[in-house]
């Protein structure tokens, strides 16, 4: 659907204008398509997020300031999903073996296995393979990498 239909509004200032908030809105409809899929996992995004980068890390568990680092929403506060994520017991905490006073965390099996299951459903990214080629999803990355600087 166009932006003009979603948002009501006839006309922008500039097609700059319409760029942004364009954006915005598939991000927000994205944000809201994720939280919908995992909603049955009692996990958000963001903790979906920060499953996957343990899962990354393999058997090496990572200090909660790293993943602050890898995380898509940068305003996420990490230490509060990683403690959510400790007490479903979806997460472990291990101790630094450089510096006892850092924190590392290691997905849990439990936590393999829902992000396994979660994965499944988390086909809001393969639903843009119906709606656009491959080619327009390379031009579409490259603008906005070229957006970012």
């Amino acid at each position: 659907m166009k932006l003009e239909e979603e948002l009501k509004q006839d006309k922008f200032q500039s097609e700059y204008q319409k760029a942004v908030l364009n954006v915005l809105f598939t991000s927000n409809w994205l944000e809201s398509d994720s939280a919908r899929i995992l909603k049955p996992f009692d996990i958000s995004s963001q903790q979906y997020n920060v499953l996957r980068i343990l899962k990354g890390q393999g058997n090496n568990a990572i200090s909660v300031n790293e993943i602050m680092t890898r995380m898509i929403d940068k305003m996420s506060n990490a230490s509060r999903l990683v403690e959510k994520l400790r007490k479903k017991e979806l997460i472990e905490r291990v101790t630094c073996e450089h510096d006892r006073r850092q924190v590392d965390v290691i997905i849990t099996k439990k936590g393999l296995a829902l992000l396994k299951e979660a994965s499944k459903e988390m086909n809001v990214f393969d639903n843009l393979k119906e709606r656009i080629t491959e080619k327009e999803a390379k031009v579409l990355n490259e603008v906005l990498e070229k957006i970012r600087g």
